[in-house]
Formats: structure tokens, C-alpha cells, sequence
């Protein structure tokens, strides 16, 4: 009986640490206008040589919050963003589900929440990314995140490290 007392203890302070972490990180925006922050972020991208990376979810999504937590708590993840990334968290909630944002797009909420897209300089989404492909357990994978970013910067994708393939 009191190893089920302890369990049950545990699992209900974990909840609880959970719900209390979500309720005071508020990533994402709803009364925020999106295709504006949006137009922003890309002109900043432009100016930096870097890409947009835009993280769609809500404050009521975990796994986004925890996403978050990861890449900002690890120093060479949080670099390597603010390296070669414009960051900007794209809200869907009950409250606001930027409909127009997401369909033009190509509704990447079919792929569930968090999920990532890419944007060039110049706005155009060249990538959308399927969280669960970054994840391990109960979390993300550190590789997987790294190799994910660095596959996508404007570095990558720069067309003068690849014209000595072209002979």
C-alpha cells in the first residue's frame, strides 16, 4: 500500500511541476499577427544572411514547450540556432489558429504540434519538418536537432560550396 501511495504521489507532483512549467512559459502569441512577425523575421533573415525558423504549436503543447526547454538549456543547440536562424513562434490554439498563416504554408498542422518550418531569406518555405523525426523517449535527440539545423542554414544551402561538384 505504500509503495502505491509513493507512486501515485510521485506521478501527481510531476503533473504538477508540468502544468506549473507550461503555465509560465508563454512562447507563443495568440493575439500576435503572424504574417507581420512573419514579414519581419524574413527581413531580418535577409539582412543576417541566415533562414527562418518558425515553430508552430501552442502554450497548451508539451512536447512544444519542451522543444524549447532543450534547445535553449544546451548551449551548443542554442548557438548553433542563433547562428544561422531567425527564430518565431507561430501560434495555433483556440483562441487564434493563424488559418491564413498555416494555409499558405500548406497546413503543416497535419503533421501535429510542435512543427518546424523553414523559410529563405526571401520568405519562401523550403522545408517543413515532422517533430516526431527529432524524437527519442520522452524527449528530443540532440544529434537528430543538430543535424536538422545544420541541413537547412543558408550555409548549406549556399551554391557556391558546391560548384566544384559540378565538373
Amino acid at each position: 500500500m505504500k509503495k502505491i501511495y509513493l507512486v501515485f504521489t510521485l506521478l501527481f507532483s510531476a503533473i504538477l511541476v508540468q502544468a506549473a512549467y507550461s503555465d509560465t512559459v508563454k512562447l507563443y502569441h495568440p493575439e500576435a499577427n503572424a504574417s507581420k512577425d512573419i514579414s519581419e523575421a524574413i527581413k531580418q533573415a535577409k539582412n543576417d544572411k541566415k533562414h527562418v525558423l518558425i515553430q508552430a504549436g501552442g502554450n497548451w503543447c508539451s512536447w512544444c514547450i519542451r522543444f524549447n526547454a532543450f534547445t535553449t538549456g544546451d548551449q551548443k543547440m542554442d548557438s548553433a540556432i542563433k547562428a544561422d536562424y531567425i527564430v518565431y513562434h507561430l501560434n495555433y490554439s483556440s483562441e487564434n489558429k493563424n488559418y491564413e498563416v498555416f494555409k499558405k504554408y500548406g497546413f503543416p498542422q497535419r503533421f501535429g504540434f510542435p512543427v518546424f518550418l523553414i523559410l529563405d531569406g526571401n520568405g519562401t518555405l523550403i522545408h517543413t519538418e515532422n517533430s516526431s523525426y527529432l524524437e527519442e523517449g520522452k524527449g528530443y535527440n540532440k544529434g537528430k536537432i543538430l543535424e536538422f539545423l545544420h541541413n537547412w542554414s543558408a550555409g548549406a544551402l549556399d551554391e557556391e560550396k558546391y560548384k566544384s561538384d559540378k565538373k
